[in-house]
C-alpha cells in the first residue's frame, strides 16, 4: 500500500511540472475572463493555493536583500527533443542529464515553456517574452530558472523551436534540429533568488526560483510568432508578503 502510495504521489508531483506544466491538461483553468488567474482558487479543489497560498509566482522583483550569492553552475549535456503546443503555453521536453547544483542538491532539468509577456517583472519592468526551466530534485523539490527577452537580433536557439512548432493546439513534433538547452543562456550568469510557486494551477508553493539578471535578445518577428500562438498566458505578480529577494 505504502508504495502505491508512493507511486501515485510521484506521478501527480512528474504530471503537474510536465504538463506545462502543473496541470495544464486540465480542462477548466485558462487565461480567458471566465477561467483566468483571478479564477484559478475556484475551479477546483485542488488549486485552492492559487488564492490562499502566501508565496506565490510570479512578482515584480524589487524587495532586495544584498547576499553573497554562489556562482551558478548549469550542467546541460542533453538535448531538447520535442515541442508541444498544450493550448497553455509553448512547452518543449528534453532529455539526457541536464543539471543544475542548488543548496548542495543536483536538479534535472524536466522541460522548459515560455510566457508573453513575462510573469515576473525586475524592477517594475516586464518583457515581452520569458522562459522557465523548471527542475526537479530526487527529493521531488522544484526549481526554476527564469529568463528574460528583449526585442532585438534574432535569437537562434528559439529559432530552433519555431522551426518545428504547429500553431495547434494538442500538436506535438520532434526538432528535427535538437539543441542543448543551455543554448539560450547569457554568458554572465548572475541572479536573483526568491521563495515562490507554480505560476499556474495548483500553484504548488516551495519553489526555487532563480531568475537571471541578463536578458537575451529574439527578434521582433520571433516574439510575436510566440505571441499569436500563445496569447497573453502570464499570470499577474503576486504580492511579497514578508519575502525578500536575494541579489
Amino acid at each position: 500500500m505504502r508504495t502505491l502510495f508512493l507511486l501515485t504521489l510521484s506521478t501527480f508531483l512528474f504530471a503537474g511540472v510536465t504538463g506545462e506544466g502543473h496541470h495544464a491538461d486540465h480542462p477548466s483553468w485558462g487565461y480567458a475572463k471566465e477561467n483566468g488567474p483571478s479564477k484559478w482558487g475556484d475551479l477546483a479543489f485542488e488549486f485552492h493555493i492559487c488564492k490562499e497560498g502566501v508565496n506565490q509566482s510570479p512578482i515584480d522583483l524589487n524587495r532586495f536583500i544584498e547576499a553573497d550569492l554562489p556562482d551558478l553552475k548549469i550542467i546541460y549535456a542533453g538535448n531538447a527533443t520535442t515541442v508541444a503546443n498544450n493550448g497553455h503555453t509553448i512547452k518543449v521536453e528534453v532529455m539526457g542529464k541536464d543539471e543544475v547544483v542548488v543548496d548542495g542538491i543536483p536538479f534535472s532539468l524536466v522541460q522548459f515553456h515560455f510566457h508573453t509577456p513575462s510573469e515576473n517583472k525586475i524592477k517594475g519592468k516586464q518583457f515581452p517574452l520569458e522562459a522557465h526551466f523548471v527542475h526537479e530534485s530526487p527529493q521531488g523539490e522544484f526549481l526554476v530558472i527564469a529568463l528574460m527577452f528583449e526585442e532585438g537580433e534574432p535569437n537562434k536557439a528559439l529559432q530552433k523551436v519555431l522551426n518545428d512548432l504547429n500553431s495547434t493546439v494538442g500538436s506535438k513534433n520532434l526538432l528535427h534540429e535538437m539543441f542543448n538547452p543551455g543554448e539560450f543562456f547569457p554568458k554572465k550568469l548572475d541572479y536573483y533568488r526568491y521563495s515562490g510557486s507554480f505560476t499556474t494551477p495548483p500553484c504548488t508553493e516551495g519553489v526555487r526560483w532563480l531568475v537571471l539578471k541578463n536578458s537575451v535578445e529574439a527578434s521582433k518577428e520571433q516574439i510575436e510568432k510566440m505571441h499569436k500562438i500563445m496569447g497573453d498566458n502570464n499570470r499577474p505578480t503576486q504580492p511579497l508578503k514578508a519575502r525578500c529577494v536575494l541579489k
